[in-house]
């Protein structure tokens, strides 16, 4: 490793595993699951999000506090930075157990609130984006809504759901919906306890599913997408694909190409960009048509 202070490993490894890797080494050990947790962490804003990810954080860190315990000369163990050799076992594990259940008790109160806010708005006309992580559902978000949208070109920038009226108005007035990304083997637990951020997308009329188009691997975008939305119940929920970010495609003749190839395997699919103000309007001109169409 060389002079390197951090080691990250694009698996899931286990607590001994990671022990064994940072006593050979010397350098703090992250794996894909405590990667993808660091960088939820930084974006959680709503108390929803903030207490739905460090519960999976504490789940995360309970089997490694032996392996941490083990190494008393370690400054720092994995993700949360504990103190130097943690003793007392057990207590930090009680501990951790008391926290956990506190976080839960206080999701399921927030979850009541959203449950109340959804049943207010279970009658009107709801589309919820859809998508790999960074497929530019938040600016496409803005470019409906009119709203002021967080919008970063990163992964899981977006980890609240966002509800906005389609601007301009239509009748009926149709909500837009933001959701968090998906992204390939996103560990369970996160599947999980970011169920109810997803449950906009399971009360929606119409999913549109956003595809970076610009993205080489975007099948797999496609494939992962469908298959979360199956894991969460949502499959049977209509659905619109949107391939975004066509601007991102080299030159003008590369374009055309990319759109002729697209069209081709998915005649149906809309083919964008969300920093196009007249491809913007297309969009919405489909989904008033979605929602007038009976």
């Amino acid at each position: 490793a060389g002079t390197a202070d951090t080691i990250l490993v694009d698996h899931e490894i286990s607590p001994s595993q990671a022990r064994n890797l940072e006593k050979a080494t010397g350098a703090v050990v992250m794996d894909r699951t405590a990667v993808i947790l660091e960088i939820f962490h930084r974006h959680a804003r709503s108390r929803t999000a903030r207490a739905q990810v460090e519960i999976v954080r504490l789940q995360y860190m309970a089997p490694r506090l032996r392996e941490q315990g083990a190494g008393k000369d370690r400054q720092r163990g994995g993700i949360g930075g504990k103190g130097a050799g943690e003793s007392h076992l057990e207590l930090d594990r009680r501990k951790l157990r008391d926290r956990i259940a506190e976080l839960t008790a206080e999701l399921s109160s927030l979850e009541e609130e959203r449950r109340t806010q959804r049943a207010r708005r279970q009658n009107l006309a709801r589309v919820a984006l859809v998508g790999y992580t960074n497929a530019g559902k938040s600016t496409l978000m803005r470019a409906l809504t009119g709203s002021e949208v967080y919008v970063a070109d990163k992964l899981f920038a977006t980890l609240d759901t966002t509800v906005r009226t389609l601007v301009p108005e239509t009748r009926p007035r149709i909500l837009v919906s933001d959701t968090v990304g998906f992204i390939k083997n996103l560990p369970h637990d996160l599947v999980a306890s970011f169920k109810s951020t997803l449950a906009e997308a399971l009360e929606a009329s119409l999913l549109a599913h956003l595809v970076d188009a610009s993205d080489p691997g975007f099948e797999r975008q496609l494939e992962v997408t469908a298959d979360v939305l199956a894991e969460i119940g949502a499959g049977s929920v209509p659905r619109l694909l949107v391939f975004n970010k066509i601007d991102r495609v080299g030159d003008e003749a590369a374009r055309a190409r990319h759109t002729d190839a697209l069209r081709e395997r998915w005649p149906d699919a809309i083919i964008m960009s969300a920093k196009s103000e007249s491809d913007v309007r297309r969009f919405h001109a489909t989904l008033e048509a979605f929602f007038t169409r009976d």
